[in-house]
C-alpha cells in the first residue's frame, strides 16, 4: 500500500523531488532550532550562575570581567556571551570587545515582579527534556509519567514563570471579573485552591482578601511542603491550610470560590474533578478556572506561544494526565470548547471567558 502525503498548499508530495534551496533553507532552519534548543540550557545556566543579574548591574561587560563578577571560569563566560550575542540575547560591540545586556531583556532575565520574567520559562523546558528518555519509554509503553516522577527543575521553574503573571493579572484583573467574587471574598469567603502546587495563587488571594479562609490542595506531597514554607514566608500560614489531597479528595461544601490554575489540563480525569467542584461550591458559588491560552482548532495555536505548549503537552502535560486514573489527555490547548464540555459534563450551567493575557485564558463557572 502506497499513501500520499501533501506539502502546506495541498498538492501532492509522493515521488516528488525535493527542491535544493527549500532543502537548505530547510536545514538551516533546523540548525538554528538546535541552537535554541541548547540555549535554554545556557540560559538557566546565566541565570544561576548570576551572568544576567552581573549584566545588569555593571553595563557593558568584557567576559573577563564578567567572570570576576560572578565568580566563574573566563573560559565559560566568553563562550556563554558569544552564544547570548549570535542569538540576539546580548549585544556585541565589536570596537570596544564589550558585551550589552539590552534595557529589554534587563527585564526580562532580572525581574521578577514582571509578567515578562522568563527564567523560569526556560528551567521548565530545561527539566522537561532532561526528562525526555522516561516520557520517550512511556509513549512507547502507552504509559504515563507523573508529575511528582519529573525533577525539581519542573516544579520551581512553574512556579516561577507563571508567578509574576499571578501576581500582575490575578487580584487586579481576573477575580474582579468573576461577578460577585471580591465583594464575596472581601467580606470573608471561603476559597478551596485545587491543583495548588507550590501555592503562589492561594497566597496572593489570603494577601488581598485577609478576612477570608483559604485551603490550597495538591496531590504532590513535595510542592504542599514548599507552599507551607511560602505561607510561612508571607506571614499568613495561618489563614490558610494546605493539604496533600487529589482534585477528587477534596473535603469541603459550600465554597465561595474554587479555582484551578493551569491544571485542569493535567489531571487524568477532569470531568471527574469537575463533578467534586460542583460538589464544594456554593449554589452561588463560582469556580475560576485558568488554563494556557488556546484555540479551538488545531491550526487556531498554530504560533509562538501554541508550539511551546504543544511541546510542553507532549513532554510534560500528557504523560502526568496519562500516569492517573481515565487518562482523558487533554493536553496544553484544550481550547474553550473543550474545557466548556468537561465543565458542563460536571454539572456547572454557565461559562464564560472573562479574561485573557498571551499567555492565558481564565474562565468563569457557575452552578
Amino acid at each position: 500500500m502506497t499513501t500520499t502525503s501533501q506539502d502546506q498548499h495541498g498538492a501532492s508530495t509522493q515521488g516528488a523531488e525535493p527542491d535544493p534551496d527549500r532543502l537548505m533553507s530547510f536545514v538551516f532552519r533546523a540548525v538554528e532550532e538546535v541552537g535554541s534548543a541548547l540555549n535554554a540550557a545556557l540560559v538557566v545556566m546565566g541565570d544561576r550562575l548570576g551572568y544576567y543579574r552581573a549584566m545588569a548591574d555593571h553595563g557593558p561587560i568584557t567576559p573577563q570581567e564578567l567572570a570576576d563578577h560572578t565568580g566563574s571560569d573566563v573560559h565559560y563566560a566568553r563562550e556563554w556571551l558569544n552564544c547570548q550575542a549570535a542569538g540576539e540575547y546580548v549585544r556585541y560591540d565589536a570596537d570596544t570587545g564589550r558585551y550589552i545586556l539590552p534595557p529589554e531583556q534587563v527585564v526580562a532575565f532580572t525581574d521578577p515582579t514582571s509578567p515578562a520574567y522568563l527564567p523560569g520559562l526556560f528551567q521548565i523546558a530545561h527539566g522537561t527534556i532532561r526528562d525526555t528518555p522516561q516520557v520517550v519509554a512511556a509513549a512507547g509503553r502507552g504509559d504515563g509519567f507523573g508529575w511528582h516522577e519529573h525533577n525539581s527543575d519542573v516544579h520551581e521553574g512553574t512556579e516561577r514563570f507563571f508567578a509574576p503573571s499571578y501576581r500582575a493579572h490575578l487580584v487586579a484583573e481576573w477575580l474582579p471579573a468573576c461577578e460577585g467574587v471580591v465583594d464575596k471574598l472581601t467580606a470573608g469567603g471561603t476559597v478551596a485552591d485545587v491543583g495548588c502546587g507550590h501555592g503562589v495563587s492561594t497566597i496572593l488571594m489570603v494577601q488581598a482578601f485577609p478576612r477570608s479562609r483559604f485551603v490550597g490542595s495538591d496531590y504532590h506531597e513535595a510542592s504542599i511542603e514548599t507552599a507551607r514554607q511560602r505561607a510561612e514566608e508571607a506571614g499568613v500560614a495561618g489563614q490558610i491550610d494546605f493539604v496533600t489531597e487529589a482534585a477528587q479528595a477534596v473535603d469541603g461544601t459550600g465554597h465561595d470560590l474554587v479555582t484551578t490554575f493551569d491544571c485542569l489540563h493535567d489531571m487524568g480525569d477532569p470531568v471527574g474533578a469537575a463533578r467534586h467542584i460542583r460538589g464544594l461550591v456554593a449554589d452561588d458559588g463560582t469556580w475560576m478556572i485558568v488554563e494556557p491560552v488556546a484555540g479551538d482548532h488545531v491550526q487556531d495555536n498554530f504560533n509562538p506561544v501554541g508550539r511551546a505548549y504543544y511541546g510542553f503537552s507532549t513532554l510534560l502535560c500528557t504523560p502526568t494526565s496519562l500516569a492517573q486514573d481515565v487518562g482523558l489527555a487533554l493536553g496544553t490547548q484544550a481550547g474553550p470548547a473543550r474545557i466548556r464540555d468537561v465543565v458542563t459534563s460536571g454539572g456547572f450551567t454557565r461559562f464564560r471567558l472573562v479574561a485573557q493575557t498571551p499567555f492565558n485564558n481564565v474562565f468563569e463557572a457557575r452552578p
